[in-house]
């Protein structure tokens, strides 16, 4: 019995390790940016309460971090944007941009405006 509780842990150990590398569900399938490319931050935000992110589309936040925001998704009420969180010192952690819930942010300085359409595909919720 022991062995088979060790397998069916290491399975499920093995299976929510494999979400990297993998597309995962889109969460839009238009995104406002500043130009075609998303290429550019539109908006500063900062972040109101800590966000750990349920799978690797996200990007994990803290209280007080600065997230530049690059996108806003468009469908479901503008529920998600994409952005790269700005720590208190450059490199403290890795550059990623990510989705993260609008919620746990506040806009503090916009910096372009969004009026850019532009349709998402696969890259932009592929995990790797």
């Amino acid at each position: 019995m022991a062995f088979c509780t060790w397998l069916c842990l290491s399975v499920g150990i093995l299976l929510s390790t494999c979400e990297a590398g993998r597309q995962m569900p889109k969460l839009s399938d238009k995104k406002l940016c500043a130009d075609s490319d998303c290429s550019h931050p539109i908006l500063i935000a900062r972040a109101l309460q800590d966000f750990y992110p349920g799978d690797c589309r996200f990007i994990p936040i803290r209280q007080g971090q600065l997230v530049y925001v690059y996108a806003m998704l468009k469908d479901r009420g503008n529920l998600f944007w994409a952005g790269t969180v700005q720590d208190s010192y450059y490199g403290e952690q890795e550059a990623r941009i990510g989705h993260f819930p609008s919620s746990v942010v506040e806009e503090t300085h916009v910096l372009m405006p969004a009026n850019t359409e532009v349709k998402t595909t696969k890259w932009d919720f592929y995990c790797n």
